[in-house]
């Protein structure tokens, strides 16, 4: 069977009274218009059983079935029940996905969390790291055609996942429809709508591109054409921004540094200032952080910095908490103090009072020391979207960085194109 058309079906009563907005019809959809495939519904049924009747409606005229919510474990979480009906199959329990469960949340799996370990038979589940209801996919048999279904929960944190990981590449296998080639690029610290601007302006004919926003991190998609003019449009792109905010694969910032970490057994340690603790949260996200993170230390006030980082006192008199030189004796401190290979040091104006015209809201120093090398430190001006963002941006900019500092290069030159951040 050809598979061309693909209709989307998101779940949700909350979404059908207005109290919150779907975003996950312009995500799939935009990525299912880069495999080829045409979208010819995106339908959104509260959690009452609704989709039943709509999913009979559309079979016989769609090759795919794309259905997000309704997985949960209450009563009204019919998505399960509903597929295998259409499917004319039981519900049976998936062991594997019960026994990752059970796993998890232990003998509260006994009740209503037990049906979240249901799939329909002849279905395979797909893991959910992110949360309790698994996803699963298969396809539903309609006389001689045989529809491609997908069922994945609601929560963005736990969908968006699980459709890139699992069920995209799963789509790309099916014949039929218009197979594009695509690269993937991780771009950092430019605005979704900058960089949709910035596409435009370096694109070529016989491109498309499309974005996946995160936290700390922007997917970008390149479709169509050869991989050498998908190649040569990042290139474009990486001249505009810097070649450090853009690069290929599924890549976040962090792992530019434990990258380099690991490889050569080194150990780091930071001092935060206005971040206040955020990047040493992004240094332990990840397991076994340990063994190259040493710690951290949050000197909010000038009084920490002095007395557990040894900042001179004249330093913060003469040019202020927010400056290189205070970057610099905050690195060098911590890394006296933590006797780490490396340390990374951050202070400035998170807002969104405390600016000055000489020291704007978004204004951030870092500092970075190492044994037996020359500190640097580096200035950049976040634009402030409040608080968080600054914050945000700055812990991000410090793991590129210090990726950028263990190589040996020059940070003044690192960041002399990041005029977009």
């Amino acid at each position: 069977m050809l598979y061309k058309s693909a209709s989307l079906f998101i779940i949700g009563t909350e979404l059908t009274r207005g109290v919150i907005a779907d975003k996950h019809c312009q995500v799939i959809s935009s990525q299912l218009t880069q495999l080829g495939y045409r979208v010819d519904r995106m339908v959104l049924v509260p959690d009452d059983g609704t989709i039943e009747s709509v999913l009979k409606d559309c079979i016989d005229n769609c090759d795919v079935v794309i259905i997000t919510g309704g997985l949960g474990p209450t009563s009204d979480d019919l998505t399960r029940s509903i597929v295998a009906k259409i499917a004319h199959v039981p519900l049976v329990r998936d062991e594997e996905t019960f026994a990752v469960l059970y796993k998890r949340i232990g003998e509260r799996i006994w009740g209503a969390n037990e049906q979240q370990a249901m799939i329909p038979l002849g279905f395979e589940s797909i893991p959910n790291p992110n949360g309790t209801a698994a996803g699963f996919r298969g396809f539903i048999p309609d006389g001689e055609r045989s529809i491609a279904c997908v069922a994945m929960p609601g929560p963005p944190r736990e969908m968006d996942p699980m459709f890139f990981d699992a069920v995209l590449p799963w789509l790309a296998q099916l014949i039929g429809h218009d197979d594009f080639s695509r690269t993937e690029y991780s771009t950092f610290l430019i605005a979704e709508a900058k960089l949709e601007e910035l596409c435009r302006q370096v694109s070529s004919p016989g491109i498309q591109w499309g974005t996946r926003f995160q936290d700390l991190k922007i997917s970008l998609y390149l479709v169509g054409d050869s991989e050498q003019k998908r190649q040569e449009m990042a290139l474009h792109l990486k001249g505009v921004v810097g070649p450090s905010l853009v690069v290929e694969g599924d890549v976040m910032p962090l792992d530019l540094l434990t990258a380099l970490l690991k490889r050569d057994g080194l150990t780091i340690s930071c001092a935060e200032s206005c971040t206040s603790g955020y990047l040493a949260k992004l240094l332990t996200d990840e397991s076994g952080s340990s063994s190259w993170f040493w710690g951290g230390a949050a000197t909010y006030s000038n009084d920490a910095k002095k007395k557990m980082l040894g900042v001179r006192e004249k330093t913060l008199e003469a040019f202020g908490a927010v400056s290189g030189e205070c970057a610099s004796e905050m690195a060098e401190g911590m890394l006296a103090l933590s006797c780490s290979d490396y340390a990374i040091s951050i202070t400035g104006i998170a807002g969104p009072t405390g600016g000055s015209a000489e020291k704007p809201v978004g204004m951030v120093w870092f500092g970075f020391a190492a044994k037996g090398r020359e500190t640097q430190a580096v200035k950049l001006q976040f634009t402030s979207w409040g608080r968080v963002s600054v914050r945000r941006k700055a812990s991000v900019a410090a793991l590129i960085l210090a990726s950028r500092y263990i190589n040996g290069d020059v940070l003044l030159d690192t960041v002399r194109k990041w005029q977009y951040i």
